[in-house]
């Protein structure tokens, strides 16, 4: 028996060591982890974020860190005459969401390579931003949460998704991202999940 939970044990112990210095490391994930961000999430899925987003007909949606497009696509494809940004740091990702849309027929969707803490783009430019398991990716949070208020025009929603549940070991809890947030001008609007996995949306206040 101990031959079997020794191997077992050490994986583990294994996976809380990656995932504390992961914790204290931050970074956005490699391209090659791009397998595990194209699986079907229950906690978070796709439908639940157009929900929370509550985007109109025409709006002009950023995505920060759209993974491999698992929420790309269906909200791009919900924007009646409106456009999709994906942003991310590693060109590999925009790059295969673009190639994604592409083949789906999907032609709104806008992809740029750049920081979270320092958007590439003019001061009210979005009715609506959301990223979903990303935030605590990037190593100043504070300036990406200034960042996204920057982009965001008076009134425009904010999303932040988070799961625990997922194993995401950047994960930001509420208690800690509603502070953060609201310090960075961004008014709380509602929460949606349970105590692993929510959406919390925010409301841009004018400058």
């Amino acid at each position: 028996m101990f031959w079997v939970l020794a191997p077992v044990g050490a994986v583990v112990l294994g996976y809380v060591f990656v995932g504390l210095w992961m914790r204290r490391h931050p970074d956005a994930m490699p391209y090659g982890a791009r397998f595990f961000l194209g699986l079907p999430r229950r906690t978070l899925h796709w439908r639940h974020l157009l929900d929370v987003l509550a985007v109109g007909a025409g709006d002009r949606v950023l995505e920060v860190g759209p993974g491999t497009g698992y929420y790309s696509l269906p909200v791009a494809s919900s924007l009646n005459g409106g456009t999709l940004d994906v942003l991310d740091v590693r060109a590999e990702f925009v790059d295969h969401v673009a190639r994604r849309a592409q083949a789906a027929g999907i032609a709104n969707v806008r992809p740029t390579v750049g920081d979270g803490a320092a958007l590439p783009y003019e001061d009210g430019s979005f009715d609506a931003v959301f990223l979903v398991t990303v935030l605590g990716e990037i190593p100043d949070r504070r300036a990406a949460l200034l960042e996204l208020h920057r982009v965001l025009r008076p009134g425009g929603r904010l999303v932040v998704g988070e799961s625990l549940a997922g194993g995401d070991p950047h994960y930001v809890s509420f208690g800690s991202l509603r502070p953060q947030a609201e310090a960075a001008g961004l008014t709380f609007e509602s929460r949606s999940g349970g105590r692993l996995a929510y959406l919390a949306s925010f409301r841009a206040q004018a400058v």
